[in-house]
């Protein structure tokens, strides 16, 4: 009762602030520096959707410990859609206590407590996606209350939001998170319909920039109002949209079916890369718990990291494509770039691919391979073995559904 009533009177505080406006601004930008480089954790969804409770979450955070997870760079522990109870009389949003019997408090304690942060869900509109208690109307109410639960991250989805406005409706709930007082990365779950991209960097960290993704590498599945999309076309879709993103700003092609067992280790692998050159948020949503060797170790190549989370923040490009088999370069920090060899076909691709006639360019950031000044050390980033130098043609056979991977150093 008494976190309650302490509640009520920061909200009643905070809404006067907010309307004075100056505090406003001033509480934005003490926020600076969240998302430097593209959050990487792991959300519920994608493996169990609503089947999420207390044991589950704990049992995560310690298998992404004892999974070399955490050391690879994974934060966030994410409970997606249906974790949610009732609002009380005065409004205030609970979990479900038969889910999550000791509170969100004492789970974020669990959490942070393994040197992991806490991520939750939420919905711009009256109800969520699963049908549980949105946050429209209680914008304010339900990010102080997140705020004394100790959340670190937001994903705020889009349904049944009838009547809003995507942009008003996230700078609410920005709004709503800056007065709570406590740093949370907010994930912009706006399915990309409003293009969210434009507006988006000055209102959230990420936004995601189509439907969801579906567990398959290259269909499409029809829900007959909606579709899922595969990850090929997902990677589609990010087309056009590379000037928008940057260090605290992502665009965000959605979550990993990486270990999901539909795609093969090939399609896993070019899954990983093609997320890791986007510089999209690395967002696990398999069972962390029975992963096998081949998924652990394509989830943690740190070299395949390391291009994602380049301090640069660059996202990378499509440099050519024909007859599926696609050419993609990422510069990075330091003067090295990232080349990914995208063989999208069902057949196995021979590359013999001369460095010195090929004329890399990326306008948008002004960078320039040029391999006929400079000769640069080829690293194998999924094997970190040496393929030579930039003196010779690259010869390799790419097999179907999957990825070569290489980083370029001076």
């Amino acid at each position: 009762m008494k976190l309650r009533f302490f509640l009520l009177i920061t909200i009643l505080a905070s809404t006067v602030a907010f309307g004075q406006g100056n505090n406003y601004v001033q509480n934005y930008n003490k926020y600076d520096g969240l998302a430097l480089t593209p959050p990487m954790g792991w959300n519920s969804w994608n493996k169990f959707a609503c089947n999420v409770d207390e044991k589950l979450i704990k049992e995560t955070a310690d298998a992404m410990l004892s999974s070399g997870m955490k050391q690879a760079g994974y934060t966030y522990i994410n409970i997606d859609d249906c974790w949610h109870g009732d609002r009380d009389s005065s409004g205030f949003i609970h979990p479900d206590s038969k889910r999550f019997p000791s509170g969100m408090k004492a789970l974020a304690d669990y959490i942070h407590s393994k040197g992991l942060k806490l991520g939750l869900y939420s919905d711009a509109g009256s109800q969520t996606c699963g049908g549980r208690p949105g946050s429209r109307g209680f914008e304010f109410q339900d990010a102080l209350t997140y705020a004394s639960w100790g959340v670190d991250y937001l994903k705020y989805d889009w349904c049944n939001t009838e009547g809003l406005k995507a942009e008003g409706a996230y700078k609410t709930i920005t709004a709503a998170l800056r007065k709570a007082g406590r740093p949370m990365v907010l994930s912009i779950c706006e399915w990309g319909t409003d293009k969210p991209w434009v507006w988006g960097p000055a209102v959230g960290h990420l936004w995601r920039t189509s439907g969801d993704i579906f567990n398959c590498f290259d269909c499409v599945e029809d829900h007959g109002t909606w579709k899922s999309w595969g990850v090929m076309q997902i990677l589609d879709k990010q087309d056009g949209l590379r000037e928008y993103a940057g260090p605290g700003h992502w665009n965000d092609p959605d979550m990993l079916e990486i270990g999901n067992g539909k795609l093969t280790a090939g399609e896993d692998r070019a899954h990983f890369a093609m997320w890791a050159m986007l510089a999209a948020p690395l967002i696990a949503g398999n069972d962390l718990r029975n992963m096998n060797q081949e998924t652990k170790e394509i989830l943690t190549n740190k070299k395949v990291i390391s291009i994602n989370q380049d301090s640069l923040g660059i996202q990378g490009f499509r440099y050519s494509k024909a007859n599926g088999f696609e050419i993609w370069f990422k510069p990075l920090s330091n003067g090295k770039w990232a080349v990914s060899f995208l063989n999208r076909s069902s057949e196995v691709k021979k590359l013999d691919f001369d460095w010195k006639k090929e004329k890399v360019k990326d306008d948008i950031f002004n960078k320039q391979l040029n391999t006929n000044a400079v000769v640069y050390k080829i690293e194998n980033a999924w094997t970190g073995k040496s393929s030579g130098t930039t003196k010779n043609s690259l010869k390799a056979d790419v097999p179907a559904h999957d990825v070569l991977t290489l980083i370029l150093e001076q």
